[in-house]
């Protein structure tokens, strides 16, 4: 796969390959990446920029509020013994919450582990083990739960399959409003962390 610098308005990145189609991309950190068919010239794809001008400028603006909105200031981040804090409370609240959603989802579940982790909210080993992030403790508790009757349900779907979602959905039938909720502030929640 060929990689090109592209000098434009913009921080651009073009990306040749042997696919048919041409594609653009806005990274989170506003770099634009076009996605070419090796056949395709630098003019064509100049013609093809200039003719999504409009476009890339639009969502690149997006793109900028929404890192705004994601940028945390120092103040706002975790000192090692709030995330000790979290961490303490976490584990006396979230175990429960998984004895709860263990019987209503009919599973057996082995060993709870809290964490603080950059990136992920809870995981679920082979073996049944549980892990939950401790900054879940910065939620709503329906949003605790949600991650909760997640990771749960991957005891009886090991994947995020339309069986899994049933699953989901038929012990907490509200759950798309939870998990959306999670995917448009857990970022910046995220980002609480110190060098995160």
């Amino acid at each position: 796969m060929g990689k090109e610098s592209f000098s434009e308005d913009w921080d651009i990145r073009v990306v040749r390959s042997g696919r048919r189609s041409v594609a653009l991309q806005i990274d989170g950190d506003l770099r634009l990446t076009v996605r070419a068919p090796y056949r395709m010239s630098d003019r064509e794809i100049r013609n093809f920029l200039e003719e999504k001008s409009s476009w890339i400028e639009k969502n690149m603006r997006r793109m900028e509020r929404r890192q705004a909105e994601l940028r945390v200031e120092p103040s706002e981040l975790l000192t090692v013994e709030q995330l000790r804090t979290l961490a303490k409370e976490a584990a006396e609240y979230i175990p429960g919450r998984v004895a709860f959603y263990a019987s209503q989802a009919g599973v057996s579940y082995g060993r709870i582990t809290i964490r603080n982790q950059r990136s992920r909210w809870g995981s679920c080993s082979s073996r049944g083990n549980l892990n939950f992030n401790c900054l879940l403790m910065l939620t709503p508790p329906e949003i605790i739960d949600y991650v909760v009757v997640h990771e749960l349900c991957h005891r009886r779907e090991m994947n995020h399959s339309p069986l899994f979602w049933r699953e989901v959905e038929r012990i907490l039938p509200d759950y798309k409003a939870r998990r959306k909720w999670l995917k448009e502030n857990g970022e910046k929640i995220m980002r609480r962390m110190a060098g995160g």
